[in-house]
């Protein structure tokens, strides 16, 4: 998992509620065992004014010209603002991995729903919780000003804005510390391999028939 330190991007506005999983990545998308490629179907039907199916260039596609992430002034874009409740609906972990695979590295809400919040962090996605009126404010400045960036500083808590205030926020220090290190389950897990390795050992020392058990 990628780590997350200091992150500086520009900002794109998602000016809706209750923006759900299904919304964020289409059902038709998960029949991939693999956890790659999501990126291109990210907001698919929002983004695309035709039906998307798996495998499909995008490039055969009819882009939304109305849809935000279509237009020109957000192109690039890696921190995703966005209203209460983002993620809601069911708890498909191939949300985030559509988000991260777009390009997003961090999310900026009111609120999220819980499961959606939890597997962020999982895939080395930020999604950061402000007040609302303080979202509300950070829209109004992403309407008014084209190439709006923002840096988010994980280590300090803090985002900083580009006159150079600082907006504080809370993260759990665990869900921190395996951000900030690059840790997923996996990674956290590997952390102890020599550990594990010397169990093995000493386990299939005393137990050798265990190296030939049929499986």
């Amino acid at each position: 998992m990628q780590a997350f330190t200091v992150h500086a991007g520009l900002v794109a506005p998602m000016d809706r509620a209750n923006v759900d999983t299904d919304a964020i990545i289409p059902k038709q998308f998960l029949k991939s065992i693999q956890r790659a490629g999501f990126g291109p179907n990210l907001f698919d039907e929002w983004r695309y004014l035709d039906h998307g199916e798996p495998g499909q260039d995008p490039a055969t596609r009819k882009p939304n010209p109305d849809f935000v992430l279509n237009q020109s002034r957000y192109a690039g874009a890696s921190i995703l603002l966005a209203r209460d409740n983002f993620g809601c609906g069911s708890s498909r972990e191939h949300a985030p991995w559509a988000l991260e695979q777009y390009g997003f590295r961090a999310l900026i809400a009111p609120s999220f729903a819980d499961i959606f919040f939890n597997n962020c962090f999982k895939n080395g996605v930020l999604p950061i919780v402000l007040p609302a009126s303080t979202v509300s404010q950070l829209f109004d400045e992403v309407h008014a000003f084209a190439g709006y960036r923002l840096t988010i500083d994980l280590p300090r808590q803090v985002i900083v804005k580009g006159d150079g205030s600082e907006i504080g926020f809370d993260v759990q220090p665990f869900r921190k510390y395996c951000l900030v290190n690059g840790f997923d389950d996996i990674g956290l897990t590997l952390r102890h391999a020599d550990k594990i390795k010397a169990f093995e050992a000493e386990r299939l020392a005393r137990m050798p028939w265990l190296a030939h058990r049929e499986l």
